[in-house]
């Protein structure tokens, strides 16, 4: 079993993928020092339980039964798993701060090589989260702490709870403060010290992009900019100038149409340069935005 690469984008887990037949069985009980009595229902929710280790012995009440009244996440680990030791404090630490609204699940695969095979785990760190008894999310390799933050609250909202509002973490809160308040080097520096501990976090890539697009509009005159992108369409530079001025103006979407005619019209250095300048500007909109994915079918069309 290899533990997984860091980078590796979250993998989804369809719920009938896992057979859990062989592990939801009467089980010997475990001693009172690694769960709570099972009664059948499984343990409310405001048992203030927070972090458990759960074995194959004892999987049944506390993962199945505990997930028909709360949310258990499952975080499959081992000792040697560089990767799991970047990710389980994180997890842990987010469980904490649910107060029980769900439950962390830490599985050591090399002690119950069988709940790590009822689940097809082929490297670690991989998490599942549980919910009435079932599969219904899960991921696999390191994530930054406020995409996990998002995830969480998906899936306590998913499950029919009331997902708590999401608080940024304080580093990251504290670069957009920055950003808002128009202190730009503030805001950079903030900015890159959580990317560098958070990498491919959107939200601060997205913040670091918008830090990028303000110092290179600056104080220049937005009517002058557009005048001399208008008398020569193929001065690569004054159209990018252009195009940084309409999307602080609210128009995105044209800019991004000027830009991809500038990427068809060119080639080489300028072609890429241009290129490069649109994908900035794409950071600055939402990752989900539906004119940013229809600019970038439209850019991927010109370039291949």
């Amino acid at each position: 079993m290899n533990s997984s690469d860091p980078r590796q984008a979250p993998q989804r887990l369809m719920a009938g993928a896992v057979d859990l037949s062989s592990l939801a069985q009467a089980r010997p009980a475990p001693d009172q020092q690694s769960a709570a009595p099972s009664t059948g229902s499984g343990p409310a929710p405001s048992a203030g339980v927070t972090v458990i280790d759960v074995t194959e012995a004892t999987f049944q009440s506390e993962v199945l039964e505990r997930s028909l009244n709360t949310p258990v996440v499952i975080d499959f680990w081992a000792e040697w798993c560089g990767p799991c030791k970047q990710l389980s404090p994180v997890l842990e630490k987010l469980a904490n701060e649910g107060a029980g609204s769900w439950v962390l699940a830490k599985v050591d695969v090399d002690a119950n090589p069988q709940l790590a095979g009822a689940f097809q785990v082929q490297s670690i760190p991989m998490v599942i989260a549980v919910v009435g008894g079932r599969p219904v999310d899960a991921f696999q390799g390191v994530q930054p702490e406020q995409t996990l933050r998002q995830w969480i609250g998906k899936l306590l909202e998913a499950a029919g709870g009331e997902a708590p509002e999401i608080p940024l973490d304080p580093e990251l809160e504290a670069a957009e403060t920055a950003l808002q308040s128009g202190d730009l080097n503030g805001a950079e520096a903030a900015f890159k010290r959580y990317l560098s501990n958070n990498p491919g976090d959107d939200d601060a890539e997205s913040g670091l992009a918008q830090v990028r697009l303000l110092r290179r509009v600056g104080d220049a005159d937005v009517e002058e900019v557009m005048k001399k992108a208008a008398a020569d369409p193929d001065d690569v530079d004054a159209v990018l100038s252009a195009a940084d001025a309409m999307v602080i103006s609210g128009q995105a979407e044209a800019a991004y149409e000027r830009l991809i005619q500038l990427v068809a019209r060119n080639s080489g250095e300028s072609r890429d340069k241009v290129r490069k300048h649109l994908l900035e500007l794409f950071l600055v909109a939402e990752p989900q935005d539906p004119i940013v994915t229809q600019a970038r079918r439209k850019l991927s069309a010109v370039l291949f």
